[in-house]
């Protein structure tokens, strides 16, 4: 590999060094066809990082051309091979760790300390994960008779296209290209035009173990890049993490040639706080539910929270308390919890919900509100975490996806009438229930219509969890074997006649 762009300094951070800022194509770096970049500021203060390239359909298709060629020879390496390549990935990448964690913080706005490291950690742990699961990929015996020699094997599907958002980069491309690459698949990527950094860096270290090919990554907008990498008719399967409106255009392009599709959308997710849990751990919970130090940028924000009215004061006294306890500010300063939203575009949305909520007559504002206009937050996307209390299932913030840290508190007193609410959505991501009562706490879990609920906690995914959603949260499931062998690859009968 050339070292033309490897530990390029960001202009808007001189301790960050970013590592490519081209895309990879056949094992090398380069830019678009027709030379055409994108600009990528820091969330945080809004300076330019350094320009991508902005690919369109004719380097989706050198891309696709590429994976096709290093196919042939790629599915014919043994499991146990692909396995070991992940796992030197995985090495690599944590004697790299701290500058791949900067990369993350600097370009997304997360904070280093909360956010940042821990999901550089999760990506190491992704490629170790699914390198020590490639013994997996096996077949069965099928007993049918004496004369009958019948069963199966696990083949890849063959090129495999990939898109990831900006809220957790790193980590979403990670959870696609290892267990991909480790089924026998090759790939073309599509990074977020607002967060490439940290997968071009993840995408550098792939490349020193697999031969080229296996790996492509293009930069450049959804509407010119991915487009035409979900529409491209000799791709074999489309992995999607995003918006759940973005996810019915990948399914519909994908129907036209009959390719399956594996689609982790949007969340609108219920936490429920039961009348026998107002406790600090339930409310250090609550927090850590809604993303916070995410600055809830993300899928499974528990958003809604669904709390006793027999507990409804104390509780939230408690709540606000917390959510004024969060340092905002720099994402790579070791004291911030919280960081910054992704770009314009969603401070601005965020914003424009904050704005609604403070004329809705109905809800009371119980802390937040609009960001400061001036002081150093204002030098960047930040916001602050807002709650609204008395709020009600059916408007409008407790029914869309916000992806920002605002809060709607719903009052219940029925178990029966809280799962109505909670329920009463298009999505179903995620969901969390609070109770010192656990058979009380399970029964509501299993009536909750979502793909993955939590009891007395509100952590992330785990690897081996099967995770993904129900409604239009999306089809299918990651970070598990299930992914890697339903989701990557299939499944082929051979019968074979023993009396000749």
């Amino acid at each position: 590999m050339s070292n033309e762009f490897h530990g390029l300094q960001s202009q808007a951070e001189p301790s960050v060094r970013l590592g490519p800022v081209m895309q990879l194509l056949n094992g090398e770096w380069v830019g678009s066809a027709d030379g055409r970049t994108l600009p990528v500021e820091c969330p945080a203060n809004k300076k330019l990082i350094a320009e991508i390239p902005r690919a369109g359909a004719e380097d989706v298709e050198r891309a696709v051309q590429a994976a096709e060629r290093a196919f042939t020879a790629w599915k014919k390496v043994t499991p146990s091979q692909r396995g070991r390549a992940m796992q030197k990935i995985a090495d690599a990448l944590e004697a790299q760790l701290e500058d791949f964690a900067r990369i993350i913080a600097h370009e997304t706005g997360n904070a280093l300390r909360t956010q940042a490291r821990p999901e550089a950690q999760l990506c190491v742990d992704a490629f170790r994960y699914f390198g020590g699961l490639a013994s997996e990929l096996k077949g069965e015996m099928l007993p049918l008779g004496d004369d009958i020699l019948s069963y199966t094997r696990r083949e890849p599907l063959g090129i495999v296209g990939a898109i990831v958002p900006w809220n957790a980069p790193a980590v979403l491309c990670s959870i696609k290209i290892a267990p991909a690459l480790v089924a026998g698949n090759a790939m073309v990527l599509k990074l977020a035009e607002d967060a490439p950094f940290a997968g071009l860096f993840l995408a550098e270290i792939c490349q020193r173990f697999l031969p080229p090919g296996v790996l492509n990554v293009v930069t450049g907008l959804g509407a010119e890049c991915g487009a035409a990498l979900a529409s491209h008719p000799r791709i074999h399967k489309m992995s999607f993490t995003g918006s759940t409106a973005v996810g019915k255009s990948i399914m519909a392009a994908a129907a036209e040639r009959i390719g399956p599709v594996s689609l982790e959308l949007g969340g609108k997710s219920p936490t429920i706080v039961c009348d026998d849990a107002d406790e600090e751990w339930v409310v250090q919970n609550v927090g850590t539910a809604m993303r916070f130090t995410r600055q809830s940028q993300s899928c499974t924000a528990g958003s809604r929270l669904f709390l006793h009215e027999s507990i409804y004061d104390s509780f939230l006294e408690k709540l606000v308390k917390l959510m004024n306890s969060y340092k905002i500010g720099n994402p790579l300063d070791e004291a911030t919890d919280m960081g910054s939203l992704i770009s314009s575009k969603q401070y601005g949305r965020v914003c424009s919900y904050i704005e609604e909520g403070l004329k809705n007559p109905d809800v009371k504002l119980l802390t937040g509100g609009l960001p400061p206009t001036s002081g150093p937050l204002a030098e960047g996307y930040f916001t602050v975490p807002t709650l609204f209390g008395g709020s009600s299932n059916a408007w409008r913030l407790a029914k869309e996806e916000i992806f920002g840290p605002v809060l709607v508190v719903i009052p219940w007193k029925d178990d029966a009438q809280v799962l109505k609410m909670a329920n009463d959505s298009h999505y179903g991501l995620a969901g969390y229930v609070f109770s010192n009562n656990t058979a009380r706490a399970i029964r509501m879990a299993h009536e909750i219509d979502s793909g993955w609920v939590q009891v007395n906690q509100g952590k992330g995914q785990l690897f081996g969890q099967p995770y993904g959603g129900f409604k239009q949260s999306g089809q299918g499931k990651e970070q598990s074997l299930s992914s890697l062998t339903e989701g990557f690859s299939r499944l082929k009968t051979v019968t074979v006649n023993l009396t000749i």
